[in-house]
């Protein structure tokens, strides 16, 4: 039986805990009390959408689909003694296998880092697939992990990210019982938890990105101690130990989310990927407490994180966040390759998207994940069984995709987990129906009060705009289908069973279908699929990306030519679908026909992101 997630995306043991619809309410042990849980969710129509389990959505054909499968088949075939090898040396335990080379070595830069990671990579695919072998594998994995774990934490001794390698390996124990449902997993985060305390700090710190080398590593120059509490509150639902909570607690960032929920825009030049999944830690930790602080911070957050965003959904040049007004997002395109740390980026981004979303039924943060989906993640070059990785999209003039220069970095760990979390960001459900998030192929089935109830996705979205979608029920059922209309989307259309629904759909919403659904009752969305030009920031007005729906169209670079010519705004505007393609639109009536993709259907060809505008002439409005 696969775990039932109401709280977490990692689910909770119904025997230890007792849940009040989405809140973590504790049966004992002092957890968020009823009274808080009451002042949290005053009002029932308020309470967070209920994340679908991983084996409740299938992929089906797609891009989607090949990149799960892809990372899943990678991360199976890792070699176990390999990367168990930095655990067992640090433990003094025989350590056969080869060095698997790069950030994961014994003593290299952060040694057995995704470790974790994959573990719960593999947790997650098998709770989608039933693949007999990977659960195998995650219960080999856990058992010989727990050997190397000792009470003195020699793993942790001379470790620059202590605190990092111990939320991780966290995450992937808890996704470990919760999905395989492996009680060695409990018994070995006891014993991780015991070893990792003494060498993790007082309280959440920031980075220290200014260290020297060979400075003392209990400084923790460039761990990310402010990530901890997601994780910890997740223990602590799922195993009632008091200690995880005290940790979430201990770790919380106020000296970031304060200011955050006041409004004090604290983001510029803190490193960009670990405090945007800090922000699920404040996400949750308004899920578990009831404190609304940790939701205002969150959602102001993401608010500024989106403020200074590509056009792509992507954020932080070089690791880093900016400042608003500065004009460096634009200047970036001149020499900063490094545009967005792409993987993890898009796992935090992800992540937080998903916590917002279902707390607020905002269509907005489905229309952000939606846009990082198609123009930065799904594009990335797969991960290679050498460790090479995809690490940074790069949106300057003359770009290429590239691996980082290091095999195993922490891009490696993250990519295989956003793989698999695509399932779960696809579809949510309340008491009253379900929310449809991502229009992907795909197969999903719910529970709509005691009945199965199933909804199938086919279309060749976002290159059409047609998106068909087929239920499955046992006789007559009357519930809400829940669609998400994009801000970009004016005049979308709907027709159930070929008739067309006459209301005005808002952009930016979830259109809500409520009637009595009978099996092979059919629901299509036409959505349209206009061209737009978005600058890349008010102090570069003609610097401007074109989009198709959530599609960004970046300029193919043949041999010899430079993205330095200006066009005028009507004729980027006036590209069309190149002929027996509808992955490449063209530039017509210019001196050479300018080919453009979108990021998913660039592979070693030279591109440019964002463009240039012909200035307009003195006393003309822009638009």
């Amino acid at each position: 039986m696969q775990h039932r997630n109401i709280l977490t995306s990692h689910g909770i043991n119904r025997t230890r805990r007792r849940l009040l619809a989405a809140g973590a309410l504790a049966a004992g042990g002092g957890a968020l009390g009823a009274s808080s849980f009451c002042r949290a969710f005053a009002d029932r129509t308020a309470l967070p959408l209920t994340q679908l389990r991983y084996g409740q959505v299938q992929l089906l054909i797609g891009p989607l689909a090949r990149q799960a499968r892809e990372n899943h088949e990678l991360v199976l075939n890792l070699n176990e003694d390999s990367l168990l090898r930095p655990f067992r040396i640090r433990a003094g335990m025989a350590a056969p296998g080869q060095d698997m080379g790069g950030w994961y070595d014994t003593y290299a830069f952060a040694p057995g880092a995704t470790f974790g990671q994959w573990i719960s990579a593999l947790a997650r695919h098998y709770a989608i697939t039933g693949d007999p072998p990977t659960r195998a594998k995650v219960r080999r994995l856990v058992r010989a992990y727990a050997q190397t774990v000792d009470r003195n934490g020699k793993f942790y001794q001379n470790n620059r990210f202590p605190s990092y390698t111990y939320d991780k390996l966290a995450g992937g124990l808890i996704d470990a019982r919760t999905l395989t449902h492996d009680d060695a997993a409990l018994a070995a985060l006891a014993r991780s938890t015991e070893a990792a305390m003494p060498y993790l700090p007082p309280h959440a710190i920031a980075r220290n990105e200014h260290a020297q080398p060979g400075e003392d590593f209990s400084q923790h120059a460039w761990d990310e101690s402010y990530t901890i509490p997601e994780n910890q509150f997740f223990a602590w639902h799922l195993t009632g130990d008091r200690r995880h909570r005290e940790l979430a607690e201990r770790f919380l960032y106020d000296d970031f989310f304060k200011p955050l929920a006041e409004g004090e825009n604290v983001l510029p030049g803190k490193h960009a990927y670990s405090h945007v999944n800090a922000l699920s830690s404040a996400a949750q930790a308004y899920l578990s407490l009831g404190a609304p602080l940790y939701l205002r911070a969150a959602k102001n957050g993401f608010s500024m994180i989106a403020a200074q965003s590509y056009a792509t959904g992507g954020w932080g040049p070089d690791e880093h966040f900016v400042a608003p007004g500065s004009g460096a997002l634009g200047a970036s395109l001149a020499e900063q390759h490094k545009s967005f740390e792409t993987p993890c980026g898009a796992y935090a981004h992800f992540k937080l998207t998903r916590y917002l979303l279902r707390i607020t039924r905002d269509a907005a943060y489905g229309d952000s994940m939606e846009r990082v989906l198609y123009n930065t993640v799904l594009g990335a070059t797969p991960l290679q069984p050498d460790g090479r990785a995809f690490y940074y999209s790069d949106y300057t003039r003359e770009a290429t995709k590239t691996f980082h220069p290091d095999r195993w970095p922490c891009c490696s760990g993250t990519l295989p987990m956003i793989a698999a979390d695509y399932s779960v960001s696809t579809a949510f459900t309340d008491r009253d129906g379900i929310y449809v998030n991502l229009y992907v192929p795909a197969q999903m089935s719910w529970q709509q009060a005691g009945t199965r109830c199933q909804l199938r996705i086919e279309t060749e979205y976002p290159y059409a705009g047609a998106i068909h979608m087929a239920l499955d029920l046992p006789g007559e059922r009357t519930f809400t289908v829940n669609l998400r209309i994009p801000a970009w989307a004016q005049g979308a259309s709907l027709y159930v069973n070929g008739q067309r629904e006459t209301r005005d759909w808002q952009p930016g919403t979830f259109a809500a279908l409520r009637r009595a659904w009978r099996a092979r009752d059919v629901i299509e969305l036409e959505l349209p699929l206009p061209l737009r030009l978005e600058r890349v920031d008010a102090e570069h007005p003609d610097t401007v990306a074109l989009l198709c729906g959530p599609l960004v169209l970046m300029r193919l670079l043949d041999d010899g030519d430079a993205a330095t010519a200006p066009l005028a705004r009507e004729s980027w505007l006036a590209a069309a679908r190149a002929e027996k393609s509808g992955h490449e639109w063209q530039v017509a009536g210019v001196d050479r026909a300018i080919r453009l993709r979108p990021f998913i259907d660039i592979g070693a060809e030279r591109y440019s992101a964002y463009q240039d505008l012909r200035p307009r002439m003195a006393g003309v409005r822009r638009t």
